[in-house]
């Protein structure tokens, strides 16, 4: 059985990311990297698989449905895992119809197009594609807000806030509707938020980092007192790769790192770092300023991963003290070219 997989969206953070582990695990499996590079996507995320025999890179849309339908018939693929996403709020307030395109539209097609070249029919797999898979790659924010205390899981009820995660959330019911109506073999993970190298510079972590150096304010939405539960990113690609190799059909994994901090805790801890390995006069967090909340800002998110931790085996190797450091490094160095 030929073993390409399709990976959409490996341009940007996550995906790229994900490429350099799936490409250094899997060296006998050749991989399509298809990426519309939007603001998010970056080639120089993936200056380190210029020379890798088995990865190909595709400029274009998931949305473009007769290229997305020439890459299945050309290439055969094994498996799909699907990154591509509009994926900033903030942007998504100003311009959401782009987000319900690509999320909504975009997943559909990408999920049509795979059942139609690995299915005879429902519940029918074509010969060589039995075990052909769709993984679909989602966000803790379709689940909504927390008050102080409690966790999602993967019962817990959709409420998404903002037209990014109403559109994730929507992508999330067509790929399980695929599974229930056809019987297509899918699985979604959903994710809290991730940080570490090649981040786009616009997030908050690489914000803070970029304005602490640059002697810019630091600027914390309202109070700070915002909660995220923080997943170091190489963690993260461990979670995407176990559920795909071994995750049940039809099912949802919560991935998320125990990292509760909220966001004023965040800048200063940056500084903090920042102040023993770069340090100025006074200390960085001088420059920690508070600005305007943005419209809909969910208090708090925290992941209850026990799912596919007991199923699946997945553990967190960083927790956010220990993986920051090696993402301001990082940082650092790119900053400083």
């Amino acid at each position: 059985m030929n073993k390409t997989l399709l990976v959409t969206g490996g341009a940007g953070f996550i995906g790229s990311n994900f490429l350099s582990y799936f490409t250094d695990r899997y060296q006998n499996t050749k991989v399509v990297n298809l990426d519309k590079l939007t603001y998010a996507g970056e080639l120089s995320n993936l200056e380190e698989l210029e020379d890798n025999k088995n990865h190909t890179f595709i400029k274009g849309d998931i949305c473009d449905l007769e290229l997305v339908n020439e890459l299945f018939d050309k290439y055969q693929f094994f498996g799909v895992i699907h990154f591509a996403a509009e994926s900033h709020v903030d942007n998504s307030i100003e311009n959401p119809d782009a987000f319900i395109t690509t999320n909504v539209f975009g997943t559909y097609n990408l999920l049509n197009t795979a059942k139609n070249h690995w299915m005879n029919g429902p519940f029918l797999f074509k010969e060589g594609f039995e075990t052909s898979r769709f993984h679909h790659i989602s966000t803790d924010e379709v689940y909504g807000t927390l008050g102080k205390t409690g966790l999602f899981t993967e019962e817990t009820p959709y409420a998404p806030n903002s037209p990014y995660s109403a559109s994730k959330a929507s992508s999330d019911f067509i790929v399980r509707s695929y599974f229930h109506t056809y019987g297509m073999n899918v699985v979604t993970t959903n994710c809290g938020n991730n940080y570490g190298p090649k981040q786009h510079d616009e997030k908050l972590i690489p914000t803070i980092i970029r304005k602490a150096i640059n002697n810019e304010s630091i600027p914390i939405y309202g109070d700070g007192k915002n909660i995220r539960d923080w997943l170091y990113v190489a963690d993260h690609c461990k979670g995407i790769d176990l559920a795909f190799q071994k995750g049940k059909s039809g099912e949802a994994y919560n991935i998320g790192g125990k990292n509760e901090r909220d966001n004023l805790y965040i800048a200063h801890k940056i500084c903090d770092i920042l102040d023993d390995l770069r340090p100025k006069e006074m200390s960085y967090s001088k420059q920690i300023t508070f600005v305007k909340d943005r419209p809909g800002h969910d208090f708090r998110y925290a992941i209850d991963a026990s799912k596919i931790e007991n199923k699946l085996g997945w553990r967190a190797d960083e927790n956010f003290e220990t993986g920051i450091v090696k993402t301001i490094e990082w940082y650092l160095k790119k900053y400083n070219k």
